[in-house]
C-alpha cells in the first residue's frame, strides 16, 4: 500500500502519486507511459489520469508495482482481475512484480501442451486463482539469474519445470532442467530456448512459434529513441559477448514481439524487426 505520508512533492497535483520508496524500476511508465514520468531518482505522476482509461491504467501500475509506492488519496477500492494482462494472442503480463528482480516484467504463455511462465512475478493469490483457471504451469523460463524472483514457489505450487542456463544456475539451484552451451534447445512444440551471453554469462531468449521473443534484459524497446536498445549500463558479464549474442540472434531467428523484463515491448513487421536488431549490433560494436 502506498504510504501518503512519503508522497514524493514532485507529483503532480491530484489523487494519485508515488512515494519515496519508489526504486525507479520502470515498471509504470511502461504500463501507462502517458502518466508517468522519471526524475532521475524515481519515477512520479506526470499528468493525472482523465477518464476511466487512464484510472484502469494507473490501477495497473499500482497493481504491478514491485514497492506497492503507487496509490491514490482519497483511497479507493482496487479493482478486481487487473492481471494476468493480454498483451497478444496467447501472451499475458502477469504484473505483480518483484522487488527482488527490480520491477522485472514476467509473463504468461497459453500453450495447448502446457503453459509457460516467463521469469517469475511475486507469488501471490491474486494471481493464483486466475492461473489455476487458465491451466496452470508446466514450464518455469529464466531468462537469467537477476529475474528469478519467487520462481520456486510458483514450481512448486505447478509441479513445472524450471529451466536455466547452467552459467547462471546458482539462482535457481532447484532447477530441473539445464540449458548449455550457445546452441538453441527445444522445450516443447515451438518453444525454442537460445543463449545469449552477455547481460549475463547464462542470459538466455524464448521464442514462441516464430512470432513472440522473450527477451528478459538482453533486449528491449526504448520509448525515447523509438529502436530497439541493448542496457550497456546494466551489462553484468560482457558488452563484445552481448553483441556477439545479438548479432548471431539477428541471423539465425524470426521475430515480432520483444518482450522484455527490462524496458518497453513492441510488435514489429518480422523484417523491420531483424533491420533494427542488425542496426543495433552495428552500434554496439561502434561503442565498444
Amino acid at each position: 500500500m502506498a504510504r501518503i505520508d512519503q508522497r514524493d512533492r514532485r507529483n503532480a497535483d491530484g489523487p494519485w502519486f508515488v512515494d519515496t520508496r519508489c526504486i525507479d524500476c520502470g515498471t509504470c511508465r511502461e504500463l501507462a507511459p502517458s502518466l508517468f514520468a522519471e526524475t532521475g531518482d524515481q519515477s512520479v505522476v506526470a499528468v493525472q489520469p482523465v477518464g476511466p482509461d487512464d484510472e484502469h491504467r494507473a490501477w495497473l501500475t499500482a497493481e504491478a508495482c514491485p514497492t506497492q509506492s503507487i496509490g491514490r488519496n482519497p483511497r479507493t477500492a482496487r479493482p478486481g482481475g487487473l492481471f494476468p494482462l493480454l498483451v497478444d494472442g496467447p501472451v499475458y503480463d502477469l504484473g505483480h512484480t518483484s522487488e527482488a528482480s527490480f520491477g522485472a516484467t514476467s509473463y504468461l504463455v497459453l500453450r495447448p501442451e502446457g503453459n509457460l511462465m516467463v521469469d517469475a512475478p511475486r507469488f501471490t493469490r491474486a494471481l493464483t486463482a486466475p492461473l489455476d483457471a487458465m491451466g496452470g504451469i508446466a514450464h518455469v523460463l529464466l531468462t537469467h539469474q537477476d529475474d528469478v524472483a519467487d520462481a520456486p514457489r510458483w514450481a512448486e505450487r505447478y509441479g513445472a519445470r524450471v529451466w536455466i542456463h547452467e552459467a547462471d544456475r546458482r539462482a535457481a539451484p532447484g532447477a530441473t532442467d539445464l540449458l548449455r552451451g550457445e546452441e538453441p534447445a527445444a522445450i516443447a512444440p515451438g518453444v525454442v530456448a537460445i543463449p545469449v551471453p552477455g547481460h549475463t554469462k547464462g542470459s538466455v531468449v524464448f521464442a514462441v512459434d516464430g512470432t513472440w521473443l522473450f527477451t528478459g534484459d538482453s533486449l528491449a524497446w526504448s520509448h525515447d529513441r523509438q529502436d530497439l536498445v541493448a542496457f550497456r549500463g546494466a551489462c553484468w558479464y560482457s558488452w563484445p559477448e552481448q553483441t556477439r549474442s545479438l548479432a548471431r540472434l539477428a541471423e539465425t531467428t524470426s521475430f515480432s514481439w520483444v518482450l522484455p523484463g527490462h524496458g518497453a515491448r513492441v510488435s514489429l513487421d518480422p523484417q523491420d524487426a531483424r533491420r533494427r536488431l542488425l542496426r543495433l549490433v552495428e552500434r554496439m560494436r561502434a561503442a565498444a
